[in-house]
């Protein structure tokens, strides 16, 4: 489908001329995509870039970053060079382009039919143009941009291109010099996750001023954050899968982890669950990859080298059976969960284990990063001990001022009750600074609960002044406190296992410092399976028009969500159209769609 100009301006069209055009930008948005407005901040950053201001975009998963490229790409001359860090992501991008009928391609080391994309090119039969920023820095490259007029330059994951980002890729960083061949060729860059150091690096590596960031918030109201002890991670994600029967992403730290709980939870609940990670051989990831992608049920075990090319918008929860790296982190990887706007879950399991390991290894870092990832890691921390909403530290991390109480976390669900356990906790620091800052927990627990057996005896523990000084009332609390110390970094962990001082322990052990720990809350009953699922009203309909979804798929190889996404099937079982005029009018369905699938749909719905 070629999409024409409509007396839409150029980029080079000044800035207050955009309010004209907006209708039919508005009209163009309803015929390509099937959509009737724009949404959040959208219009905004499509108004700049048709008027040839150079932009940072900084929005959240799922708000629809990729429409403030593909839209203007079908209405302005030349094309649309996408820069993109991985094959996967460009491709999945590109089948959606292609299904609403815009002139795509990629150029990347797996395609085949590259000389055909590069003759599209020069002649001018493309919108967009998908590669990736290795082949983007090089000099015959740029020689290729030169032989067709290109409308604009868009940067996605532009994170990457700052040193302070989580996914820093060092070839991000020549991107600059090719854009500045172009001067001309307006630089739009979209992320999801940019602090306000990442953000301001971003334009000065990009050249974009400072006058063009449109911050378009970072909340995802759709996705319930929950963060808990891990006792059993296997049987904490069975419970989860068993609420969520939709798609789900696991997070492992250990590649042997993934294998496990891939097998484990394959075994124990009868999903189709899958391992990606990169030992495994490249033809069984791609092809574990395209199954998940392609699948309405499938969980997927993965390291975190997975879900960066993973533009799948029915993820129905993402689970981490260790901590991430950082709260950015945490915040990219719970993002791929409910891409479509509908609920979605998102799981955090930790072990205080998890926070001596990470604090361990950043004595492997070079001297000038400690103190950064050090602030990182007590920012997860400060997450993940937290009495109070979830949301609202992930929001004032990134600089938004949020309400005190989401209504969509554990906490503000099912609020915990906070205990001031400072003179246990000095008891606690007291016992391991006496028995030499080499034993374990289960060690210091039986000194301070006055347990002598024979290791205690042998070492003479049992002769210390703390030794039995914990009564059974705070006996219990021993456990939660060491991971709320290791967590903080109170406690540490010694090459042999053991704990040590460290971080505030002094403080805290001179009065100086008080301790608070939350106290875990009840188990909330599990949820019937199905109540957060994608026909939450068991309408036959949705059904049977997610069965012919599914069958069109298979025919034509594409992930079901390609063709319509589940709200489109709702909405179609809701106002069940009788012709195409009727259908026209469902979000989603734009021209190309209409013409291809339209008639197949109604016959279903007639039905009915």
């Amino acid at each position: 489908m070629t999409i024409a100009m409509h007396d839409l301006p150029n980029e080079k069209t000044a800035p207050d001329a955009i309010g004209c055009v907006m209708p039919d930008v508005q009209a163009h948005l309803r015929s390509v995509f099937g959509f009737d407005g724009f949404r959040g901040r959208q219009s905004e950053v499509v108004e700049r870039v048709l008027a040839g201001k150079s932009t940072l975009a900084v929005m959240p998963t799922g708000a629809g970053k990729s429409l403030t490229y593909q839209l203007p790409a079908t209405l302005l001359d030349g094309t649309c060079l996408v820069v993109s860090p991985l094959i996967a992501l460009m491709h999945d991008q590109l089948r959606s382009a292609r299904a609403n009928g815009i002139r795509a391609a990629t150029l990347t080391s797996a395609d085949a039919d590259w000389r055909e994309t590069m003759d599209a090119f020069r002649a001018g039969d493309l919108d967009l143009l998908y590669v990736a920023p290795e082949r983007a820095s090089q000099p015959q490259f740029r020689e290729l941009l030169a032989s067709s007029p290109l409308s604009l330059f868009a940067i996605d994951e532009a994170h990457c291109v700052s040193e302070w980002g989580h996914d820093f890729r060092p070839d991000y960083r020549q991107l600059r010099p090719l854009m500045d061949a172009f001067p001309h060729v307006p630089r739009l860059a979209l992320t999801a996750t940019a602090d306000e150091h990442t953000r301001a690096d971003i334009l000065a590596q990009l050249g974009i001023p400072e006058s063009g960031l449109v911050i378009a918030g970072f909340d995802r109201p759709n996705i319930r954050y929950a963060i808990r002890h891990r006792d059993s991670a296997a049987k904490q994600i069975e419970r989860l899968m068993a609420e969520n029967p939709g798609p789900g992403i696991v997070y492992a730290p250990t590649r042997r982890k993934v294998e496990a709980l891939a097998e484990q939870l394959s075994a124990s609940t009868g999903r189709p669950v899958l391992a990606y990670h990169a030992g495994l051989p490249a033809e069984v990831r791609a092809a574990n990859q395209a199954s998940f992608v392609a699948s309405e049920d499938m969980v997927i075990c993965a390291t975190i080298a997975f879900g960066m090319g993973i533009d799948k918008p029915d993820v129905r929860f993402v689970a981490h059976a260790g901590i991430p790296k950082s709260i950015e982190a945490y915040y990219q990887e719970t993002g791929r969960a409910g891409r479509d706007g509908d609920p979605a879950n998102a799981v955090m399991l930790w072990g205080a284990g998890d926070f001596a390991q990470a604090r361990q290894r950043l004595s492997e870092l070079p001297e000038d990063r400690r103190a950064g990832e050090r602030t990182r890691l007590d920012a997860l921390a400060a997450l993940v001990e937290t009495p109070s909403c979830r949301r609202a530290i992930l929001l004032r991390h990134f600089g938004e001022s949020p309400p005190e109480n989401c209504g969509n976390c554990d906490n503000c669900l099912n609020p915990p009750k906070v205990a001031d356990i400072t003179q246990v906790a000095r008891k606690l620091l007291s016992a391991v600074y006496r028995t030499g800052q080499s034993f374990g927990f289960g060690h210091i627990q039986k000194v301070l609960t006055g347990n002598a057996d024979d290791r205690v005896r042998q070492r003479g523990h049992d002769q210390l002044s703390v030794f039995g000084i914990v009564g059974t009332e705070e006996a219990p609390l021993l456990q939660p406190l060491s991971r709320a110390l290791q967590a903080r970094g109170a406690l540490v962990a010694t090459d042999h296992g053991g704990l040590a001082l460290g971080g505030d322990a002094p403080a805290i052990l001179k009065g100086e410092q008080s301790v608070e720990i939350v106290l875990p809350p009840k188990r909330e009953g599990r949820r019937k399976r199905g109540d957060s699922g994608a026909n939450p009203v068991g309408d036959p309909l949705f059904e049977a028009l997610r069965d012919l979804r599914r069958d069109l798929a298979a025919e034509a190889q594409m992930p079901p969500y390609v063709i319509f996404h589940d709200a489109t099937l709702r909405e179609l079982a809701a106002k069940r159209p009788m012709d195409l005029a009727e259908m026209a009018g469902i979000s989603g369905v734009g021209a190309r769609k209409l013409e291809a699938y339209g008639d197949t749909f109604l016959a279903v719905i007639r039905q009915y």
